[in-house]
């Protein structure tokens, strides 16, 4: 054919060559493609196409290398409308995170930052489970992966900044071998930096483990199931902005060493975001800031400060009197501005009242070394313990420190009670969960119950991490264990106060811990040069109220045993606090730690023998399967039928039928049940042999 071709190009008769001698006047196409094909009936040449260009996406990207890594930012090409938005990839896994600010000017005292995570299944290639297919509410996983993104990126933001910030952190894709949240927080802290919302960052967020008493840097899950150790720290340059640990009992002196470590592996993830920054970041605008001014400030200090002082100089004020007192002191004021109509202080009132209130606590800490309730720095609030308040129950105990007063119970299950997890990593089961409720009546407050709470998940989580190291190995006690923690009253730390009774509490139910665990909060109050910005004095404070928490610079809760620390949650005001500083913490809390287990030990110090009626009794039976085919029956309708007619409930595993039951006496009752049935069903099969 391409012969043909050639010659009507070089021979033009065959270009005048009449129409019924040419290819179409016998019906074919001309030649496309290289083949031969029929013309259709109509002759008419069709129209060209016009194709698409090309459409270019300018993308900035930073390589580098933290604990054996590879890591990389990048940015410009998904997202590209929100105000900021980075791709971390390590490996495999992939994780996005945009940030997004209101344009308007709205009035309000507080930061609104709201922090939303998701993991997808399409991150795994998976199709969720649900019945919609899709996925739902947020999980417990994922609020907590929010409060970690939170907590280190909050204190950066300028003072008066009050403009609604959103951070959504998604996971993209997942090779199940590395866990995405610190991913994520790096993500944001580059996504904020390439924003123009106002920020002090970058931040580095490192997670470090410990196997075999060596530090590992970036463990992958694997490496993580087998550390003693799970330390996520975030910091800036030179500062401390958040601690989270989960350890099985590390002394103080090893922790010490893991957050020195893991101080200069996350200022590695500075310099790339600076750089990219610099490539692709905007021009960081000139958001309005409400600020008090000086006026307004030293005219509502001139009417309150001595009032506000006599308040806390007197220890005999409780938590509701001493704020009934301020409310009238405000309102005196309140009065005094509206009479000489001066709008504006009467706008601000509030919070500058609060600023008179703090600077008169904190001055008095570091002046005199006396606290709000006349304690001294190192003082531990007197103690309450009751093991066994609710009788009836697997276990309870009654904790207060203080104010603060916790009501904990224990629930325990069988092993097919074991909560399911549906996450992209980590473990498919939980066999321990701490369920930890803050209702409104605990601060004297008008509220209704909801559904899964960000600070009570946290909070939850913490004491759960805490107790969880103490709990003996399935194969030695298989039972699934929930605990519930009830806050009766609240006036400071709540959450170690829930780890005190529930380790009371599963003694009271006879699970064989070694030894209690307790936890404690301390506080810090500092003095700040303000050419400089550093810490010029400061004082170190233990087991502190809500009072000191909301006025001073830290909240600082380890947990721990007499022998190590098994969790800690270190949230911060300031933008940074140095690490000799917290590491200085690790010492008072230790003593306070001591006392409160002291105390503990004294009301129960060992686990409770199961012989009281109320106890829960677990026997596992072995049978062939084939034997537990026929035992349960067609559908389990045998099964069914005995835990129908005793109460006690049964689950099958290879080879294995385990029994749960209230007591000695459902279970010797179910066990008869089932041996009768074995018998029965045997006796059958031996006769229809002969």
């Amino acid at each position: 054919m391409p012969s043909i071709m050639a010659a009507s190009r070089s021979n033009p008769l065959l270009n005048s060559l009449p129409r019924f001698l040419t290819w179409r006047s016998l019906g074919f196409r001309t030649i496309c493609s290289g083949r031969l094909g029929f013309a259709p009936s109509d002759p008419d040449p069709e129209p060209p196409v016009s194709t698409a260009g090309t459409k270019f996406l300018e993308t900035f990207r930073e390589e580098f290398e933290i604990g054996s890594r590879l890591i990389t930012f990048e940015t410009g090409k998904i997202a590209r409308f929100a105000n900021g938005s980075v791709v971390l990839g390590m490996e495999e896994t992939k994780v996005l995170s945009t940030v997004t600010s209101s344009k308007g000017d709205s009035v309000r005292d507080f930061l609104p930052l709201t922090v939303d995570y998701q993991e997808k299944q399409f991150a795994q290639g998976v199709i969720p489970s649900t019945y919609l297919r899709r996925e739902g509410a947020p999980k417990e996983r994922e609020l907590l992966c929010g409060r970690l993104i939170d907590r280190p990126i909050r204190p950066l933001f300028p003072a008066g900044f009050y403009h609604e910030v959103q951070v959504m952190a998604s996971v993209l894709s997942s090779d199940g071998r590395r866990d995405p949240d610190v991913m994520a927080a790096n993500a944001t802290s580059a996504a904020l930096m390439l924003s123009d919302i106002p920020w002090g960052g970058p931040i580095g967020v490192i997670r470090v483990g410990r196997i075999c008493g060596q530090f590992v840097v970036n463990p992958t899950m694997d490496e993580l199931s087998l550390s003693d150790l799970n330390l996520v720290y975030a910091c800036t340059k030179d500062k401390t902005l958040m601690i989270d640990v989960q350890a099985g009992g590390i002394s103080e002196k090893d922790l010490e060493a893991g957050l020195r470590l893991a101080h200069p592996e996350a200022v590695k993830y500075l310099e790339p975001q600076i750089r990219l920054a610099a490539k692709a970041g905007k021009h960081k605008k000139d958001y309005k800031l409400s600020l008090v001014s000086d006026r307004t400030l030293e005219k509502v200090r001139n009417l309150t400060e001595a009032k506000i002082e006599a308040v806390f100089t007197d220890p005999s004020y409780g938590k509701f009197e001493r704020g009934e007192a301020l409310d009238n002191i405000a309102q005196e004021v309140k009065r005094t501005l509206e009479e000489e109509c001066d709008t504006e202080s009467v706008t601000v009132l509030s919070k500058v009242v609060d600023r008179v209130r703090k600077g008169v606590v904190r001055n008095r800490i570091l002046a005199e070394g006396f606290r709000v309730d006349g304690r001294h720095l190192d003082e531990v609030r007197p103690l309450y313990c009751e093991a066994g308040y609710l009788p009836n129950l697997h276990g309870s105990s009654l904790f207060s420190r203080g104010d603060t007063q916790v009501l904990c119970t224990v629930t325990l299950g069988a092993p097919r009670d074991a909560q399911r997890l549906d996450s992209l990593v980590g473990p498919p089961t939980k066999r321990f969960m701490l369920h930890y409720s803050f209702p409104p009546f605990s601060i004297n407050e008008v509220g209704k119950r909801v559904g899964l709470n960000r600070r009570e998940v946290g909070h939850g989580t913490l004491a759960e991490k805490a107790l969880l190291a103490v709990l003996p190995p399935e194969d030695d006690f298989p039972y699934t264990v929930r605990i519930n923690s009830e806050v009766m009253a609240s006036d400071g730390s709540t959450s170690m106060a829930t780890v005190c009774g529930g380790s009371m509490a599963m003694m009271d139910a006879g699970i064989p811990l070694q030894e209690h665990v307790a936890g404690v909060s301390v506080g810090l109050v500092s003095e700040v040069d303000p050419s400089t910005g550093e810490i010029k004095d400061y004082r170190i404070v233990t087991d502190i109220l809500g009072l000191e928490d909301h006025l001073g610079d830290m909240d600082f809760k380890i947990a721990g045993t007499r022998k190590g620390v098994t969790a800690v949650q270190l949230d911060i005001k300031p933008a940074g606090i140095p690490l000799d500083i917290i590491c200085e913490c690790l010492e008072p809390a230790l003593k306070g730690r001591l006392q409160i287990l002291a105390r503990m030990d004294q009301e129960i110090s060992a686990p409770r023998t199961q012989d009281h009626r109320n106890s829960p009794r677990l026997a596992t039976l072995k049978f062939s399967n084939d034997a537990l085919r026929r035992l349960i029956g067609p559908l389990g309708v045998l099964k069914r039928k005995i835990e129908e007619d005793t109460g006690a409930r049964m689950s099958v595993s290879d080879e294995t039928l385990t029994i749960l039951a209230k007591n000695q006496t459902v279970l010797e009752r179910v066990q008869e049940k089932v041996l009768f049935l074995f018998c029965v069903l045997f006796s059958h099969l031996y006769l229809s042999l002969f």
